[in-house]
């Protein structure tokens, strides 16, 4: 079981996902990997918005991002989870958010991904602010 966790500054970079993202001891045993990627849209509660400005509470962030890791992918027996998040200014159609989640079955790598991100948005110090046209 593996987590690995990066808070970056600006937008992620676009990935090209071919082999394994966070390779774990048994990797023999994924079966399925699930990436979720969080894209800026061009609106904020109804407003036009050129950008996303996140501000995370270092360390206290990259802690509780990783503590979060850990118990889901104990809860649904993952085998990997990667977690990268923004912090700063993400421009309209850019990246600020991707969860990668390997387990063996995707039933399972998929309801982690729900958890994980409503309890990420509820739980976890990083917050965003709309940058309006």
């Amino acid at each position: 079981m593996s987590v690995l966790v990066f808070i970056s500054h600006g937008a992620l970079a676009n990935k090209h996902f071919s082999n394994v993202l966070n390779p774990a001891p048994d990797i023999q045993q994924v079966g399925a990997t699930v990436v979720f990627e969080g894209i800026v849209r061009t609106d904020e509660a109804g407003r036009a918005i050129r950008a996303l400005a996140y501000e995370a509470y270092e360390p206290m962030a990259s802690n509780s991002l990783a503590e979060l890791a850990r118990d889901i992918l104990s809860k649904h027996g993952l085998i990997a989870i990667t977690v990268e998040h923004s912090r700063g200014e993400v421009a309209v159609g850019q990246r600020s958010f991707r969860l990668a989640i390997e387990s063996a079955h995707r039933k399972e790598a998929l309801a982690a991904m729900d958890e994980f991100i409503d309890r990420m948005k509820r739980d976890v110090p990083i917050w965003k602010t709309a940058i309006y046209i």
